[in-house]
């Protein structure tokens, strides 16, 4: 009997010390719409999380577990908000180490492809993968990879990072709201273009393109060029964000200044047609000057708010004028947006961009980047109304939702 006690005693123990239990209450002090609003809640504290379950008013909704630093254990829980105006919504958070994470109906993705020679049709390639390094010594990764480096998107908008010293960030513009690069891959087809999927829009060469993270010599970007090891890998493809990197290792920097490690996350929601930029370095660098930016499009105009928000909206060709065959010019709206911590410098407009020196005190730093294309059939199609949503971004930006987390 004292044995069945017993074991009645650690089945009715076990179940509560493999959950926790979570209140999360959410502010929102913008008197107007917010929709699929991130709030982020660190997990690692609570043991091996392995599920979480999120409901709001008794209603479960998506939510994502993500391992940032790959060691097996999930670091951060997200998910998504929505207000019609100036309020507070309180959500219940159920963590476990016992059950499986529930699977949502994806609404990001993220891919990375190695190039396959036997394949000859263009968006057709097979060998994908999570995560790929290369030395120094191979001269060209840039055509090592399909799509020429990892591609991540949401329902509103896709991009690439090319896999070389640039690191530029390059826009593939959506027709309608929906995930398209696995069936794309970023080289759409005369069919696909015929049922609406979108297309490469941006012509990036060697600017910044869409907030390319670069170094600076004091008189221009400079391109990281003298790198050890170059990195890409896709951290999580959804369900509400796709997170992807790209690391340097050994980078020389400067003259004098121990080689780095720098790894430049992007983090992307599933919703919003801008994403996070956060760079990490390894050593101090606060005697270091970086930049980033936005491409001048030919003929574009400019928005700049004097707080670290500055845009454009142009057109171009999106393969360059001489690649032009087959193509037409696309219309395009960029932003980048820097926290006033990180500007060291408004540089003045050049023929390629429109750029910040930046900096930090610490081994972070973190700006945001915003597009837009004029073939959305649900987004922009001047410049005043692209540089009208960037006010109303920046009125965001300015105003985040205030998240606090109360253990039950």
């Amino acid at each position: 009997m004292r044995r069945l006690l017993a074991l009645l005693f650690v089945a009715s123990v076990i179940p509560s010390m493999a959950q926790t239990e979570l209140r999360v209450t959410v502010d929102n002090f913008l008197r107007r719409e917010r929709h699929d609003e991130p709030v982020v809640v660190p997990v690692s504290k609570y043991g091996d999380v392995r599920s979480a379950v999120v409901t709001c008013d008794g209603l479960e909704i998506p939510s994502q577990l993500d391992d940032l630093d790959r060691d097996g254990y999930y670091d951060e829980l997200c998910f998504l908000v929505d207000f019609k105006g100036k309020g507070s919504k309180v959500y219940d958070v159920r963590l476990s180490s016992m059950d499986e994470q529930h699977l949502y109906a994806p609404r990001t993705y993220a891919q990375i492809l190695l190039r396959n020679p036997k394949v000859k049709i263009k968006n057709r390639h097979d060998f994908f993968l999570t995560e790929i390094s290369v030395p120094m010594r191979l001269k060209d990764p840039y055509h090592l990879l399909h799509h020429h480096g990892v591609a991540f998107e949401n329902e509103l908008t896709a991009m690439r990072i090319y896999f070389d010293k640039r690191q530029t960030i390059d826009l593939y513009g959506k027709r309608n709201k929906q995930l398209e690069i696995e069936r794309t891959q970023f080289y759409t087809d005369d069919t696909q273009k015929e049922q609406g999927f979108g297309d490469d829009v941006l012509w990036v060469g060697n600017t910044f393109g869409l907030g390319a993270f670069r170094g600076w010599d004091g008189t221009q970007p400079v391109m990281l060029d003298d790198v050890d090891v170059r990195t890409q890998r896709i951290v999580s493809t959804g369900p509400l964000r796709t997170i992807v990197e790209a690391e340097s290792r050994g980078w020389k920097v400067k003259d004098g200044f121990p080689r780095i490690k720098t790894t430049v996350r992007y983090t992307l929601y599933a919703g919003h047609r801008d994403a996070d930029v956060d760079v990490f370095f390894s050593h101090d660098v606060s005697a270091l000057d970086f930049s980033t930016g936005v491409i001048n499009v030919k003929n574009s105009s400019e928005y700049n708010d004097g707080k670290g928000m500055r845009g454009c909206w142009g057109t171009d060709w999106p393969t360059g004028e001489k690649d032009s065959v087959g193509h037409k010019r696309e219309t395009v709206g960029l932003a980048v947006y820097v926290p006033k911590e990180y500007i060291r410098k408004v540089c003045p407009v050049t023929k390629d961009n429109y750029g910040f020196v930046i900096g930090t005190d610490t081994r972070h730093l973190s700006y945001r980047i915003a597009c837009a294309s004029d073939n959305e059939t649900f987004g922009f199609h001047s410049s005043a109304e692209w540089f009208s949503f960037l006010k109303e971004w920046g009125r965001s930006l300015d105003s985040p939702l205030k998240v606090r987390v109360d253990r039950k």
